[in-house]
Formats: C-alpha cells, sequence, structure tokens
C-alpha cells in the first residue's frame, strides 16, 4: 500500500535454526534467505521465541564487495515481505534488505507485547546480531554492521525500540539512520489522551491483531471500546504498566536520546498517532547533534479516517517530500539512506528543519514551532468561536489554557482549531481533535490542553476557529453518558503565528 493514500488498514520491528531457502541463485538476480533466530522467551516461560526473517543479497554482493543493509518490517496485524520484487529500488541501489516478521505475528512466535523494549527490542537487537555476522554486509568495526531502517506504523515502532534497546544497553546503537513513519512517542497517549480512548481507531486494531496480545491486554482492549474510558483500579493499572515502556517517551524519561539522523514522516491528518506524537519524537528522542542531520516531513496521509462529527477537511498529498526534491516519501528515505549509509551527496538539504503539508495541500517549512502569540478568548462554552481573522498561516501544536468547570463526573470536551466564513460552516483542520475529561465534577480548575497539530493557511475572507464540541467521532462511545459539556473560563490559547 502506498504511504500516501488512506490508510484504513493499520499499517499499524545470533542465528539458530536457520532455514535456508535460495530463491535465485542467477547472477542477475538477488538471493533470498529464509530463517528464524532464537530470541527472548516470553515472561515466565524458558522456550526461546522464534523471529523469522527473509533477507534479500544484491547479486554482486560478496565479502568482497559489501553492501550496507536496511531493516523491514510490517504494520501491526501484517507479516514480513518475502517478495524481492518488493525491495527492487534499494537491492538495485546496492543495498542488503532484511524484512521480518514481528513477535506473534507471521510465522514468528510469542505474544505481541507492543514494542516492549525487553520482548521486541531484544527481537531486534537479535536480528542486528545476525546481519553483523553476514561477510557481505558491510562491518564499521567487529560486530557493527552498516544499516538503517524503515517501515511505518507498528514497522516504526521496531526501530526506537531496537535502537533505544542497543543504546540502555551498549550505551550506543548499530543503527546507522532510522526512518520511521507514522508512529508514537507514548502509546497510552495515542491511543487514549485523556484517558478518553480513540474508540475507532482501537476497534480496528483490535479487529486487526487482538488475539495476538496478553489476555488480560485483550480484555483491557476491549473496556476501552466498549466504554470509551481507561479501566479504574487493577485492571487500569495493569493496562498502564503494559504500555509504560513502549516507545520513546520513556526512554527519555530515563535520560536517553538517540545521537543518529533520523528522518521521520508523520500524518497532519493521521487521527491516531498524529502530528504532535511525531514532533515530541523528533523534539525530545534525539539530541540536538541528530536533530541538525534529520528530517521531519509532515503529511497529508497515515492512519486516517475523515472527521464527520465535528466536520473536518484536508488535501490528501505529501507536498514535502517533493518540494525536498523526491517525487515520494519512499524516494526520500533512499535518498537519506545514501547520505548516511554511503555518504553519498544526494542534494538533501533542510535538516533540522519542520516540512509541513498545510490542509490545502503547499508545504510548509519552518525552523522552529513555539508558540509566539495569544488569543485571550475569555469564557467559551461548546461553540466554536472565532480567534483571528485571515489571511494568516498557523502551524505546529496550539495550546489551550482555562479554568475549567463540570458539573458531573465523566465530563467532556474535544478541542480544535477550524477554518471558516462562520461557525457555521467552520471545519476542524486535517480531520482531528484532542480531548478534555474530568473523572470528578471540578469547579474553576486550571487545566492546559495541546490541541493537535496542524498547518493550515487562512485566506482572506475566512477565520480561524476554536471548536469545542462535546462529541467527537474518533472517541465515540464514551461510556454511553449523554455529553456532558465543560464550562470553560479565562481561556488563552497560544499558537505559532507563522504571518
Amino acid at each position: 500500500m502506498s504511504r500516501h493514500v488512506i490508510r484504513i488498514a493499520v499499517s499499524l520491528a545470533l542465528l539458530s535454526s536457520v532455514v535456508v531457502a535460495p530463491s535465485a541463485h542467477a547472477a542477475a538476480g538477488p538471493v533470498t534467505t529464509n530463517g528464524c533466530v532464537a530470541s527472548v522467551p516470553e515472561p515466565g516461560t524458558t522456550a526461546p521465541v522464534r523471529i523469522c526473517y527473509s533477507l534479500f543479497q544484491p547479486a554482486d554482493a560478496s565479502a568482497g564487495h559489501t553492501v550496507p543493509l536496511v531493516f523491514h518490517s510490517h504494520g501491526w496485524g501484517g507479516s514480513r515481505t518475502k517478495d524481492a520484487a518488493a525491495f527492487k529500488s534499494w537491492l538495485d541501489a546496492g543495498y542488503g534488505v532484511l524484512s521480518f516478521d514481528q513477535r506473534s505475528f507471521g510465522e514468528s512466535t510469542g505474544v505481541a507485547h507492543v514494542m516492549n523494549p525487553e520482548l521486541e527490542g531484544r527481537d531486534v537487537v537479535k536480528l542486528v546480531d545476525l546481519v553483523a555476522g553476514l561477510d557481505w554486509v558491510t562491518r564499521q568495526r567487529p560486530g557493527d554492521p552498516l544499516i538503517g531502517a524503515i517501515g511505518g506504523s507498528y514497522g516504526g515502532g521496531y526501530q526506537f525500540a531496537g535502537a533505544f534497546a542497543e543504546l540502555r544497553d551498549k550505551g550506543r546503537t548499530r543503527f546507522d539512520a532510522l526512518a520511521p513513519e507514522i508512529t508514537w512517542w507514548d502509546l497510552k497517549e495515542s491511543l487514549a489522551p485523556s484517558e478518553a480512548a480513540r474508540t475507532m481507531w482501537l476497534s480496528l486494531l483490535y479487529a486487526g491483531g487482538g488475539t495476538h496480545l496478553p489476555p488480560a491486554v485483550q480484555a483491557g482492549f476491549v473496556v476501552l471500546i466498549t466504554t470509551g474510558q481507561w479501566p479504574t483500579g487493577q485492571a487500569g493499572r495493569d493496562l498502564t504498566a503494559f504500555f509504560a515502556k513502549n516507545g520513546p517517551s520513556w526512554q527519555v524519561k530515563h535520560g536517553r536520546k538517540l545521537d543518529i539522523p533520523v528522518l521521520i514522516g508523520q500524518g497532519l491528518s493521521d487521527n491516531l498517532f498524529n502530528l504532535n506524537q511525531g514532533l515530541q519524537n523528533f523534539d525530545k528522542a534525539l539530541t540536538a547533534r541528530a536533530r541538525s542531520k534529520s528530517l521531519f516531513v509532515g503529511y497529508n496521509a497515515g492512519h486516517t479516517l475523515p472527521s464527520v462529527v465535528p466536520p473536518g477537511f484536508v488535501t490528501p498529498g505529501d507536498p514535502c517530500s517533493i518540494a525536498l526534491g523526491s517525487p515520494t516519501f519512499a524516494a526520500l528515505e533512499q535518498r537519506f539512506m545514501d547520505r548516511n549509509l554511503k555518504h553519498e551527496d544526494t542534494g538533501l538539504s533542510g535538516f533540522g528543519s519542520y516540512h509541513l503539508a498545510t490542509a490545502d495541500g503547499r508545504c510548509l517549512t519552518q525552523r522552529q514551532l513555539t508558540p509566539n502569540t495569544q488569543y485571550r478568548l475569555g469564557k467559551v462554552n461548546a461553540v466554536t468561536t472565532a480567534v483571528a481573522e485571515g489571511p494568516i498561516t498557523v502551524a505546529g501544536v496550539p495550546q489551550l489554557k482555562a479554568k475549567v468547570s463540570s458539573l458531573v463526573p465523566g465530563a467532556a470536551a474535544f478541542f480544535a482549531l477550524s477554518v471558516g466564513t462562520t461557525p457555521l460552516d467552520a471545519k476542524i483542520v486535517q480531520n482531528n481533535t484532542m480531548p478534555l475529561r474530568e473523572l470528578r465534577p471540578v469547579h474553576g480548575v486550571r487545566r492546559t490542553v495541546d490541541l493537535p497539530g496542524i498547518a493550515v493557511d487562512v485566506p482572506a475572507g475566512k477565520k480561524l476557529f476554536l471548536t469545542v464540541s462535546p462529541v467527537a467521532d474518533m472517541f465515540a462511545g464514551q461510556d454511553g453518558h449523554v455529553p456532558a459539556p465543560l464550562r470553560l473560563d479565562d481561556v488563552r490559547l497560544s499558537l505559532h503565528r507563522v504571518r
């Protein structure tokens, strides 16, 4: 499936027991080897888990002519790519490729722990160990192969899990460059921001691979989907503990940052792992030196469902890969690897900047996205309130601060910026909302809400609005309650205004 079309199916990472199956030893074609490595047993067991892979060796790669290698893996519920033709551009360019089945998927065994560094992270390290022993893969020093990684969603998660696992255990990672797409910073925050479940996407995730989860986590997913709320009591604590380590957020909290070049592709219209998640990876998971060699590309694609309630708008596409000189993100990531693995002059520029597709489909580049303008909106209820008149351009993550009151437990509101001529025709930018839930009645408590990250041009004759809705379709079914609106006083909206 193309990286830049709407993805309804989630495109959601010591050699032992190897089975070799050469696909074609003809000089004109690559050689495919299918095999498995023995990895960390499931908790409470002793039998190694089998992680299976397909390894593609370019026809001219040998001990006398070594090549760099690129890792690849699938989204949630998927399996590895076994056909060398899928990697033709990489193989033709002189890269080896390893595509693997993540724990519990495809031919790999075990249970899915959703990128736990002790499990899926170690799986990736075992595969790096395998590659380090191949005489046709370039080694920078003994045991250190020249490698990069690609993949989206769950296939982006393995890249961070593996690189951070090595960083924690060895003080450095053997990955030389990463290119994760549409993946997460904090998994709980993605699945249930403010502990309000993204029920629409959780239903699709569960249908696509829920049976691969541990039984207790499966039960927690069912609670999330059916109530829209994070479970209470022990079930909630178990679910929180399950997701605690499964993302760059946990690694950064423990003082670790990656010091390698990273090309991040993130969907501004992605309403599962939204732009906020990608920006935090870029801003927090990398050292300053790494960011100066890295690229952030935001496109209007990813885990994208249309927003009907409240109504949204977006123009699908990836104008920023084109603006950076590549026809697609796939072509851009190969140029990125050429630069960082082969040290070729690819003509790439724009490092350390944010390249964001606007809602109407142009590429906006910014060196920083820190809010620079504040609007005092006073009292706001569940309505659409005018913020500013066009022409203006807004980018980044707007932030709302307010005194919040609610009369009943479980009251919620869903926030977004929108564009229109009047409140009646205003549509939310890039189909995204972010929630605030109050579990108990409150009166005048101060709250801060990060709104969905956006990039939008508001033309002359239209206005930028703040939309505060009591319901949102990505979060449908919040315990089946009649919507209970929040009262918002002393509302202040901060945003990055480009012009």
